[in-house]
Formats: C-alpha cells, structure tokens, sequence
C-alpha cells in the first residue's frame, strides 16, 4: 500500500470514529453544514487566542502547555471540518490536491518565491 492510500485509509478511520462519537450522543441533529462552519471557526478562533500578542519567535517556540493547549484546538478544527467536509461530501483530501494544484497556477515560483504578495499583485 502507498503513502497516498495509507493517508486516505486513516483519513477514513479518523473520520468513522468522529461519526460514531457524534452518532452516540445523537448530535448529528444538530450539525447542518451552517452549525459546523460555525463551530468550526469558533475553534479556529480559540486556536488564534494562543498566538494573540505573541512575537514571530515566540509564535514558533510555545511554551509546553501552550503547545498542547494549541495541540487540543487543532484537533478541535480538524474534526469539525471533517464534519462538515463528510456533511457536504467533500473528499478533504482530493480538495487539497486539487486546491495545490490551482496554487501553484496563480503563484508560479519564478514569480511568488521569498514574497507574500497576492497572486494578484504578482
């Protein structure tokens, strides 16, 4: 088996066993794509918290309690968007590849390497 099928085959296991937790507590009432998104940026804004006022150095090199607390709210965001990503049946990982794909049309090394300026400014 390849690294690409090992990686869809956990990416499929991670996602059953979030399903099964929410099927437990019957949840999954409540989780239309509109409810997810929220709950997904909720967490994504909980993640933001950790860095708020943090230098660019301290930004790399958290503190070890911090960088669980970071650990936990990014699981918290990759199993929302699991979520919603299955609600919406969305392959996460065909998306990205595709979305790759697209980025390195419009950000094309030869003009995007060593700045961060939009593809539009380029």
């Amino acid at each position: 088996m390849d690294a690409k099928t090992n990686g869809t085959q956990a990416l499929e296991e991670l996602t059953a066993r979030v399903e099964a937790f929410v099927e437990a507590r019957d949840w999954a009432q409540f989780h239309s794509p509109k409810n997810l998104s929220m709950a997904l940026a909720g967490e994504v804004g909980e993640l933001i918290e950790h860095f708020q006022w943090l230098t660019q150095d301290q930004s790399r090199t958290l503190p070890e309690g911090t960088h669980e607390a970071v650990r936990q709210e990014i699981a918290d965001v990759q199993i929302y968007l699991l979520l919603l990503a299955r609600k919406l049946d969305i392959d996460l990982l065909e998306a990205a590849s595709d979305k790759l794909e697209m980025n390195a049309r419009k950000y094309p090394v030869e003009k995007s390497r060593g700045n961060a300026r939009k593809y539009s400014d380029l």
